[in-house]
């Protein structure tokens, strides 16, 4: 089983791409191209997820799109840039879990938004904002404005 075939932690996966890079890469690119880089290959995901699970239709050119794919070139140029600039992903991700763990403990489910048994609620609360937004004449029945 190759390196490539196993699974790998984020830190191992960091050090396979920095070691494809060397020897098959020759060299990363700036810290600033790989950034675009990382929005072009986003904008092909987006791509896909409008065509997939939007309302936009695929063209022919779309065919060749592939969705895991697209998000393993996104996480290539990710741990490209975390390479780069020195960023261990494994301790971030693991400092991240738990900022949200505590951030978040009750507050995911004490929203009535992601409650099902809460839907009414919800679809009350999108009219009465619905409402509270629509239009209205600051000068009904002036004639003389606008």
């Amino acid at each position: 089983m190759s390196e490539v075939e196993r699974e790998l932690s984020l830190r191992e996966l960091q050090s396979t791409v920095d070691a494809w890079i060397q020897s098959i890469g020759v060299r990363y690119f700036s810290e600033l191209t790989n950034l675009a880089v990382l929005m072009e290959e986003v904008g092909e995901l987006s791509r896909i997820f409008a065509r997939t699970f939007g309302d936009q239709s695929f063209k022919k050119s779309d065919t060749t799109y592939n969705l895991s794919d697209e998000m393993a070139d996104i996480l290539f140029v990710l741990v490209c840039l975390a390479n780069q600039t020195g960023v261990d992903l494994q301790s971030a991700m693991v400092a991240n879990l738990e900022k949200k763990t505590q951030r978040d403990r009750d507050r995911h489910r004490s929203n009535p938004k992601l409650n099902v048994d809460s839907s009414s609620q919800v679809d009350n609360d999108l009219n009465r904002v619905v409402t509270e937004n629509t239009y209205r004449d600051p000068h009904p029945g002036d004639s003389n404005v606008p």
